[in-house]
């Protein structure tokens, strides 16, 4: 009997006559359709079953993170990729691109203001080398240990800063937005992140790094403080506040903790991965700088060990470990020749040339510690990338999220939404 067309049978039609015959196609065509809807059910169970599996229900992690959840992407000095970094500006680009947070490295003005600048020499983020009028304002200073040369934001005030404008401090990068944008506050950027928090209905968070503390307190302009008053004025002293807080020494955060419930990160530093891959250790980046004035022998490699990290437990809720420290790659010699294969050709020998090898256990170790752990610094360009990754950073951005990172910091936040959300 067809199903369909001219000869389906119209069971409302009161005057449709059944014979024996009809009746035994019935049965047969209804054994049939039972049969195909049985296998239907049976298959659409299957695929659910699988789907599930594959994806995992609402209260499964998705991913291997301390919490189970979403690693968060940082905008590391705003979206500095594209943008002056720590500009307004730079900082609403990232926002607008998917970051959770924004990352503002701060350092202290004459008059005890807070500003976001990368460092406390402010040469080669801004065009005060090219203002005439501060000229007698180069100067050398010893920061951590080592005697730099031009200007400095503790000899300017911040109406002055705010005279200065924002340059992009990568030289294969556009410059094209260069002088336009202002240096600014700290407060002005808590005031961004709410605003924009507001308009683009999430929580946008913000995450200051204490530049150079000890630095900073021998010009008697220490951050902490300064940092926790402004803070308190926004209401954040609470973990759960959209505010993580990070530095590279011990002593200002340990103090941090014993006056805020706000998170707290530890980062860890090195100078360079050797061509096997391993860290290496050459001051000012083998230990925290206030180590080294204590004549501590600890380095940052010990503090990524099961010992170094129950110790920074008692003090943060998390770690920053620079990406090698997690993931590395080697240079190979296969000629035995004494120099590193150029396996691109380019005549360089740069991240192209490195082979990834095997991960450590720092992020298993810290999750273990009950820390989480969010890496730096993610970058697009090609040179920066292993060759095992092939010229995509979405490529990498899988990799250590896969390896369980809680976070990254990122200097284009929209291609590690990206590659996390895809």
């Amino acid at each position: 009997m067809p199903v369909g067309g001219r000869g389906l049978l119209r069971t409302g039609d009161s005057h449709t006559t059944v014979t024996a015959e009809t009746y035994a196609e019935l049965l047969t065509f209804g054994a049939s359709m039972i049969s195909k809807i049985r296998f239907r059910l049976c298959f659409t169970t299957i695929v659910v079953a699988i789907s599930i599996a594959a994806c995992g229900s609402d209260d499964a992690p998705q991913f291997p993170t301390l919490d189970g959840g979403k690693p968060l992407v940082i905008g590391h000095r705003g979206a500095s990729g594209y943008l002056p970094e720590h500009t307004l500006e730079s900082y609403k680009r990232a926002i607008e691109m998917g970051a959770d947070f924004i990352e503002p490295d701060l350092v202290a003005t004459k008059d005890g203001e807070l500003i976001a600048r990368h460092e406390p020499n402010i040469t080669n983020t801004t065009d005060v080398s090219e203002r005439t009028e501060f000229a007698n304002r180069k100067t050398k200073k010893i920061v951590d240990g080592v005697e730099e040369e031009g200007w400095f934001a503790s000899d300017f005030t911040l109406a002055e800063i705010k005279t200065l404008r924002a340059k992009q401090a990568f030289a294969e990068r556009d410059q094209s937005f260069n002088g336009r944008y202002q240096i600014p506050t700290l407060r002005e950027v808590l005031d961004l992140a709410k605003s924009e928090s507001t308009r683009v209905a999430r929580t946008i968070g913000v995450y200051p790094e204490t530049k150079h503390p000890t630095y900073h307190s021998g010009l008697n302009l220490a951050l902490e403080d300064r940092l926790l008053q402004v803070l308190s004025s926004y209401g954040y002293t609470t973990k759960t506040s959209p505010i993580i807080i990070q530095s590279f020494e011990v002593a200002n955060l340990k103090y941090l903790r014993t006056k805020t419930q706000v998170r707290i990160v530890q980062l860890i530093d090195a100078d360079d991965v050797d061509a096997n891959g391993k860290i290496t250790l050459a001051a000012p980046y083998d230990k925290p700088y206030d180590f080294a004035v204590a004549k501590d022998s600890r380095t940052f490699v010990d503090m990524v060990t099961p010992t170094g990290l129950a110790e920074i437990k008692k003090y943060a809720d998390g770690i920053g470990p620079w990406k090698p420290y997690i993931l590395a790659g080697k240079l190979t010699d296969t000629n035995n020749d004494g120099k590193p294969d150029d396996l691109n050709g380019d005549g360089k020998i740069d991240e192209r040339d490195r082979t990834l090898i095997t991960p450590t256990n720092v992020v298993k170790d810290a999750h273990a510690a009950g820390l989480f752990v969010h890496a730096y610094t993610f970058r697009n360009e090609a040179r920066r990338l292993a060759s095992d990754f092939k010229g995509d950073p979405k490529a990498e951005y899988k990799r250590f999220f896969a390896l369980g990172v809680d976070g990254l910091f990122s200097d284009f936040p929209d291609t590690a939404v990206d590659a996390r959300d895809k």
